[in-house]
């Protein structure tokens, strides 16, 4: 009996013994578990992500470049980064003792990696669902890509696009709950245990970073988008809400103003807005100064030297032609079209990106208001709506994201920026090089070659400067010369009713109509253009100034006083100005300019138009003054002296010849360099 005492508490131990035992071996065998579902599952997702990217999305031809892009976003980033965590992990196998340890350390190493690149697929996934629905509405692409995701993961199902977009975030928020499997299974007392606690926590905290990005992105792409709203449109969206909105936004702005509320201060915010108003007036100024240069470049494209006839003796010129020829159409071409596409387009895309951060930034300040009076409101009654709740998330979202990717922005703007500017100077440098080498062969046959660049520049303006000269010499005895005329001159046959009228009335009445009237009222005349009439009332029988009575030398009537212009006789016959100089208080007449006679100018005598003139038939031709003219016949038809024959830029016709006269230049002008 005593035996059996004494055994009995030895039995009840080693039980217990056998039972802890037991328990801490199906622990291990479930810890061993979980780890291989851990590696297992790994190894199924990495395979169904390289089927995705290197089968499924090389097959989808069919769909933009842009799509693919959205729907299966920065996938390859994702690929690259579970290689490398599922090769360490298999690594991890050949240490059973420590492997749940090293797998804890493992994904610690790993949280930046993952959250990096599993933030920029998760933030892009809502707008991969957005394509995949406007496929469903077309019925024959959808078979298509259907078709396509069946042949390579059959059990995607009829999910199709849907089923495979979803998989990178599934697995990401698995991965907690992996290690939290592994955890429960680890004794508290093992290495192993703190470890993996820190790991779970760490990813879980990947997890509630991804989904705060995640919400930031879809409120900046909420106010990011640049509409661009007609006043219609504008007023349309006006009501009873935003009118409320805004009210208490202008409220809250001149409280501050005023100085009965404290402004929210945010001096990182500042610092960087105020960096990025720098930067988008640096790209717009320098958008704008690549504009006017452009325009400069196509006025230059425009001017064609070798087209022109080049007054200076053969020889030079034919090079000369033909270097400027292949410099306008072929160097000075391709350097424009390489600005166009290297330059100007670019900076263009890079004004547009700054459209949605700038919006952005206004939208802050509208959120700051809301968001400053809803933290008034919970100061003072300690407690907020649903929707003040949710304002105030708005703002530090939004103020979160600004903060974080402005940095980044900027970066990469200066650095786009930086690569346009060193483009740019790439291209003059590329243009300098190629117009040196066309124009070295040439220039050696060119006059002047061995003269040194300052004394050819100062024999250039010594030449120009006497050609010069020469031009304000010519200027100035043309214009004693040739007097500009005020009236057109008469059609052959009109002399005679002229010559009436001046003897009656003198010349000081005499006014000459400027465009054809058409009389429509009483005592109201019908008169072509360029009738004269002679003045006798500056008024009509009301007293109304604008209506003049006149004598056409037949007829008595009113005509529109605006339509009538100081007529000033131009005569050409000796007998004709003794007639009107008997008339001594008239106005003087036209100055007379020293012209070759009518009579003295042969045929086919080169001279230059004295007065505009305005063709009024088929029979005759325009002239403008110091246009070259050439005579061919110094009389009409009819033998009269006062209408010439004359060629005007290969048009043939008649003209007054008392508007033709010789260039006073006794000798022939130019200029050329010396040799």
């Amino acid at each position: 009996m005593a035996g059996e005492g004494a055994d009995e508490p030895f039995s009840m131990t080693g039980t217990l013994d056998g039972e802890g035992r037991v328990s801490e071996d199906k622990s291990l065998l479930h810890q061993k578990l979980a780890v291989q579902e851990l590696m297992d599952t790994e190894i199924s997702y990495l395979h169904m992500l390289r089927l995705c990217a290197r089968d499924i999305r090389s097959r989808l031809q069919q769909l933009p470049q842009g799509d693919l892009d959205v729907l299966f976003s920065n996938i390859d980033d994702v690929i690259q980064v579970n290689s490398k965590l599922l090769h360490d992990l298999q690594e991890t196998a050949s240490t059973e003792e420590e492997q749940v340890q090293l797998i804890g350390n493992l994904f610690l190493e790993f949280q930046e990696e993952l959250e990096r690149v599993y933030k920029v697929y998760c933030a892009n996934y809502g707008q991969a669902l957005l394509l995949v629905e406007t496929y469903r509405k077309e019925p024959e692409l959808q078979r298509e890509i259907q078709g396509i995701i069946e042949a390579v993961v059959p059990q995607a199902g009829p999910s199709g696009l849907s089923f495979l977009l979803v998989i990178p975030l599934q697995r990401v928020t698995r991965y907690p709950l992996l290690l939290q499997k592994i955890l429960e299974n680890t004794p508290p007392d093992a290495c192993a245990y703190p470890i993996l606690q820190r790991a779970t926590s760490a990813l879980q905290d990947v997890n509630a970073n991804i989904n705060e990005y995640k919400m930031r992105k879809e409120v900046a792409s909420k106010y990011t988008r640049v509409e661009q709203l007609t006043l219609r449109e504008r007023l349309a969206r006006i009501n009873t809400h935003t009118l409320t909105k805004k009210t208490t936004r202008l409220s809250q702005l001149l409280k501050q103003e005023a100085g009965l509320v404290p402004r929210t201060e945010d001096k990182e915010f500042d610092d960087l807005e105020e960096r990025f108003h720098w930067v988008s007036l640096c790209v717009t100024e320098l958008k704008s100064n690549v504009a006017v240069y452009l325009d400069n470049l196509e006025a230059f494209l425009r001017f064609r030297p070798h087209e022109c006839d080049l007054d200076i003796p053969e020889g030079p010129v034919a090079q000369y032609c033909y270097l400027a020829r292949e410099l306008q159409l072929e160097v000075f071409l391709e350097f424009k079209q390489r600005l166009e596409g290297l330059v100007w387009r670019p900076l263009c895309s890079l004004a547009k990106t700054l459209a949605g951060p700038q919006n952005l930034i206004k939208k802050r300040l509208d959120k700051l208001l809301d968001f400053e009076r809803v933290e008034e409101k919970l100061l003072e009654v300690g407690s907020v709506t649903y929707e003040e709740e949710a304002t105030r998330h708005t703002y530090q979202a939004l103020n979160s994201m600004l903060v974080a990717e402005l940095p980044q922005f900027h970066q990469l703007t200066m650095q786009w920026l930086g690569q346009i500017l060193h483009t740019f100077v790439a291209l003059q440098q590329d243009l300098a090089k190629q117009v040196l080498q066309k124009a070295e062969g040439s220039s050696v046959q060119l006059p002047h070659h061995h003269v040194s660049e300052p004394d050819f520049r100062k024999l250039v303006e010594d030449v120009l400067g006497q050609t010069s000269d020469q031009l304000h010499s010519f200027r100035e005895n043309f214009e004693k010369v040739l007097p500009p005329p005020t009236t057109q001159p008469l059609l052959p046959g009109a002399e005679r009713q002229v010559q009436a009228l001046l003897s009656k009335y003198g010349p000081g009445k005499l006014y000459q109509v400027t465009s054809s009237i058409s009389g429509c009222g009483t005592l109201d005349l019908t008169v072509p253009r360029g009738q004269i009439v002679a003045l006798l009332q500056n008024k009509d029988t009301k007293g109304n100034s604008s209506r003049w009575l006149v004598d056409t030398g037949g007829q008595r009537g009113y005509l529109p006083a605006g339509k009538l212009q100081l007529y000033h006789a131009i005569p050409s016959e000796e007998k004709f100005r003794g007639q009107v100089r008997s008339h001594e208080d008239s106005q003087p007449l036209t100055p007379e300019p020293i012209l070759a006679p009518v009579s003295s100018v042969p045929t086919m005598t080169q001279v230059v138009a004295a007065y505009p003139f305005v063709a009024r038939n088929s029979h005759e031709v325009s002239l403008q003054p110091g246009q070259p003219v050439t005579v061919l016949e110094a009389q009409d038809k009819k033998g009269n002296p006062e209408w010439s024959l004359v060629d005007v830029n290969g048009q043939r016709g008649y003209v007054p010849s008392s508007f033709l006269a010789r260039t006073p230049g006794p000798a022939p002008w130019g200029w050329r360099l010396a040799s």
